[in-house]
């Protein structure tokens, strides 16, 4: 009996975070380990990473881990499950390159990295793998076939259809794409988020034709901010740079970096001469294009670090030229809101890439229907995006004949069971959660730490201090109250006073009572001032009562 099960462990109903599986029999394959960015209340949280409970517990039976590209939200989750287990990863030679450079910062060795060709076949224990090119805004991405007894598995991955790219790492191969067709697609698993847009991606894509007016017009210095991980806008502006005979000047290490592997592996080359080393650039220089690059909303804080005047080597200037080509991405809205404002009260000329003009390197309506066209899947699974652009990418399979029966929308967590060809009507299920890393460290699934985040940053907190003679339980100090972000002291004496009494009383009446207990009395005292100040500020601060017990020697 051939048995596939197909479900995400991240990445529908959400963009990013995205983390796939395919089990074949008793075989896993995954593909992605990717993370999401916070959204503004999630307070202190560096990344959002995929739940890898049921990976953990079934480590023996992982085939295969495989990375598609060098993105964030395919790529950024992988160093956390590497701590934790060490299955076979795949990879393409420049995804590979940038993840063992992120590996050793975080001091992961003796790692199981396979690098692979975009295009082939090869095996994986009994099972066969193809992999296709597909174009994206990086190079070397690919997509991934699993071969079932029942026909192949199909992830399609990040893709445009762009017959005009003549870079042959970032093409996409249509002859295998057919190839795979003619052999037979049980499932093809389609990503969404472009699922809403009409028409193709390309010629959208590109930003030659929207930037080279300013090109052309700019009599000073010229900056441009971009995504480190956009290789393929990097290339536009680096070619328009050499068109007009401009300097570059490159901003950041990790895209300097991504520029050497990508010239390493033949790619792509910075023409000669046309980059100026950090170390040798000035402020005073003219005729140079300043490439700020980051990821997520680092890019955002780096401008307005250069904005207020706070970084050692670049400061704007107002007869400069400032070119936003790094759209916010979702979860670093209000970092964007904030540069731009940063930016517009330095007085220079500030452009913006219109998003709506400009799309992001995802799959558009009519990129989606060829690609179901050329594969003649038996299911079609819409994932990769909010829940929105899930049912937009179903509806694309609808209007082109499929049954609803034969279009797979699920949750997270949810598990799509194909036995011997036939989808099974009831979708099973397994337990996960949002994992939340704050640095190098994951947070309680419960949210409590979040929700005091919340707490302090809203209502904020008191702090009231008392001593205790140990033997006696005599109050002998205090009691010390201290506000932060509550009440302003001056202006509220009768309540600083009224919360020090009911510490007071509260302890002197346990001990009356012969119930005097460290821990209770706090917890008591907590819960009384807390109705106190609630009812006195209307706020509902973190009530933080200390009782500290000394001996006296006495």
């Amino acid at each position: 009996m051939s048995k596939v099960r197909l479900f995400a462990l991240g990445g529908l109903d959400e963009d990013g975070k995205n983390m796939y599986v395919v089990e074949n029999g008793e075989d896993i394959f995954v593909m992605e380990c990717g993370l999401r960015y916070p959204e503004g209340e999630q307070l202190g949280i560096e990344m959002i990473i995929p739940d890898f409970k049921y990976l953990i517990e079934n480590k023996d039976r992982i085939r295969g881990v495989f990375i598609t590209h060098g993105h964030d939200d395919v790529m950024g989750g992988l160093t956390n499950l590497l701590k934790q287990i060490n299955p076979p990863v795949y990879m393409a030679p420049l995804t590979a390159l940038m993840f063992e450079r992120k590996a050793r910062k975080e001091g992961l060795k003796d790692l199981n990295i396979h690098r692979i060709k975009r295009n082939s076949v090869f095996k994986i224990g009994q099972t066969e793998i193809r992999t296709f090119g597909v174009t994206q805004s990086i190079a070397d991405g690919f997509g991934v076939a699993i071969k079932t007894d029942s026909g192949y598995v199909v992830y399609s991955s990040e893709f445009i259809i762009d017959y005009d790219s003549k870079n042959e790492a970032f093409r996409c191969d249509i002859t295998n794409l057919t190839d795979l067709a003619s052999r037979g697609v049980l499932c093809l698993m389609a990503e969404s988020v472009g699922s809403t847009r009409e028409g193709h991606s390309a010629p959208h894509h590109r930003i030659t034709g929207i930037i080279e007016p300013y090109f052309e017009d700019a009599k000073g210095r010229m900056i441009i901010t971009l995504y480190n991980q956009n290789l393929y806008r990097i290339i536009e502006v680096v070619e328009l740079a050499n068109k007009y005979n401009r300097k570059i000047m490159i901003y950041d290490p990790e895209m300097r970096d991504l520029l050497a592997d990508a010239a390493r592996l033949g790619y792509y080359r910075i023409p000669a001469g046309l980059e100026i080393a950090p170390q040798n650039f000035n402020n005073d220089m003219e005729n140079v294009i300043v490439i700020i690059g980051g990821t997520g909303s680092t890019i955002f804080k780096r401008v307005h670090k250069i904005a207020t005047k706070e970084d050692d080597k670049l400061e704007f200037r107002s007869t400069d030229t400032i070119i936003i080509a790094s759209p916010a991405v979702p979860g670093t809205e209000r970092e964007e809101s904030k540069m731009e404002d940063d930016l517009y009260k330095e007085g220079g000329r500030v452009c913006s890439v219109d998003a709506k003009r400009t799309y992001s390197m995802h799959a558009s309506i009519e990129d989606l229907k060829m690609m179901l066209y050329l594969l003649k899947p038996k299911y079609y699974m819409p994932i990769k995006g909010e829940y929105r652009q899930l049912i937009s990418n179903a509806n694309i399979a609808l209007n082109m004949g499929y049954p609803a029966g034969s279009i797979i929308v699920m949750d997270n967590g949810q598990i799509a069971t194909i036995a011997d060809g036939a989808l099974q009507r009831q979708y099973g299920s397994i337990s996960i959660e949002d994992v939340m890393v704050d640095g190098n460290e994951s947070l309680d699934a419960s949210g409590m730490v979040l929700k005091d985040r919340e707490l302090l940053s809203t209502d904020g907190a008191i702090i009231i201090g008392i001593v205790v003679n140990h033997a006696t339980k005599e109050i002998i100090g205090g009691p010390d109250v201290q506000s932060r972000g509550v009440i302003y002291l001056k202006d509220a004496d009768y309540i600083v006073k009224e919360i020090g009494n009911i510490l007071e009383k509260t302890i002197n009446d346990a001990v009356k009572d012969k119930r005097y207990d460290n821990m209770t009395c706090r917890a008591d005292a907590r819960d009384k001032i807390s109705r106190y100040v609630m009812n006195e500020t209307g706020k509902r601060p973190m009530i933080l009562p200390a009782i500290v017990e000394i001996n006296t020697g006495e």
